[in-house]
């Protein structure tokens, strides 16, 4: 189907989002962190990077996908956040009036079906001009 960067600093989640798109037919790499991800992101060219709002930095990957939506050799990159923020005591820290280049959002916990409904979606579907 499509190569997937999952970058999470929840080592679960991404072994279970690994488990789940690899059986999808996907093929999956991973990162902890906005800089790990930044350096997979240029060298592997993902078309779909599911990304946490927060790790090694409160709004780690609200930075990483405005640098992603910046960069113009990634804009056949789609971007899902995905985050349990809300649930949190940094929940104050989001930027709600700022727009966040993503095409999809799901919060934590994530369904596997609805997981990987929405990265077999995003495989398929065309990039926005």
């Amino acid at each position: 189907m499509c190569k997937v960067l999952v970058v999470d600093d929840d080592p679960d989640f991404v072994e279970i989002a690994r488990t789940v798109l690899q059986r999808g037919g996907h093929e999956v790499i991973t990162a902890s962190n906005g800089s790990q991800a930044w350096e997979k992101i240029q060298r592997e060219q993902p078309a779909v990077v599911l990304l946490d709002i927060m790790m090694s930095a409160v709004l780690d990957g609200v930075d990483l996908a405005h640098r992603i939506g910046e960069t113009p050799a990634l804009k056949r990159t789609h971007v899902v956040m995905v985050t349990s923020i809300m649930d949190t005591e940094n929940s104050a820290l989001f930027p709600t009036d700022e727009y966040i280049p993503a095409d999809s959002w799901l919060t934590k916990p994530v369904t596997p079906d609805v997981l990987l409904a929405t990265v077999n979606k995003l495989a398929g579907a065309p990039i926005a001009a």
